[in-house]
């Protein structure tokens, strides 16, 4: 019998075959057992409580394949910054001797963070301190130009939060670097420009978003929810949150 029928057509099957491989390799991953230092600028305390918790997320917000491809591009990219600055003649670290990440852990290991990297020199006519925290970050040219324009603090308020945070716990390893101005490297997927920012320490945005870890997870251990971001599940956070059914739920 002909059978004429609508199917996926070569390119999606092949791709299909891609993102059911990279999920379960996500899905075989350790899951990590602390918050995220790189998360707390998120506007949602709650959020980050589940988030924290490992709440399942809702049936059928899974991150899909898709958004697995777009984070491995970016560490690709992340890849060729590093070797770019240092061919530039920028002395840059990543890794520690024993091959490990620069980082923190605190609060007996329930905050924690893990640096992009730490600059020891660089060509003498860059207006930079040593040593200098290093963070990279990819986007498309939309959010670029927005980062570009308004600067990452404005443009960017969750990875200016990372930055101040990873500057403050930072300092007790590498003395310094929260005196020093950060670079920040935005690359554009789109058309690989670079933006290049120097970021001051902001103490106090660092005190605040230590003092929010510390609220978000003492209330986690302690089985009470913190007030939602919004007040309406309709708020362009929560349409986009993976737990907005768990949230907006009649208890």
């Amino acid at each position: 019998m002909l059978d004429y029928n609508s199917r996926p057509k070569f390119h999606e099957r092949v791709t299909a075959f891609i993102d059911d491989a990279l999920t379960r390799e996500r899905a075989e991953q350790t899951p990590r057992r602390y918050l995220g230092a790189s998360r707390l600028g998120v506007a949602c305390e709650r959020a980050l409580q589940y988030e924290y918790a490992q709440a399942p997320v809702d049936p059928g917000r899974e991150l899909p394949g898709r958004v697995l491809r777009v984070f491995e591009v970016g560490h690709v990219l992340e890849d060729l910054a590093i070797r770019w600055l240092r061919l530039a003649g920028f002395e840059l670290y990543t890794r520690k001797a024993d091959g490990g990440q620069f980082g923190f852990s605190v609060a007996g290991g329930r905050i924690q963070g893990h640096v992009d990297g730490i600059l020891a020199a660089g060509p003498a006519d860059i207006e930079l301190a040593y040593p200098a925290l290093w963070e990279c970050k990819t986007m498309n040219d939309k959010s670029w130009r927005e980062t570009v324009k308004q600067g990452v603090a404005r443009a960017k308020p969750i990875y200016a939060a990372q930055i101040a945070v990873y500057q403050a716990y930072m300092e007790g390893a590498v003395p310094g670097i929260a005196s020093h101005p950060a670079l920040f490297t935005a690359i554009n997927k789109d058309s690989e420009e670079i933006w290049f920012e120097r970021v001051p320490f902001d103490g106090g945005l660092a005190q605040r978003m230590s003092d929010r870890a510390v609220r978000i997870i003492t209330a986690t251990e302690a089985s009470e929810l913190l007030p939602r971001h919004a007040t309406t599940p309709t708020h362009f956070e929560c349409k986009s949150c993976p737990w907005q059914d768990r949230c907006w739920r009649p208890a």
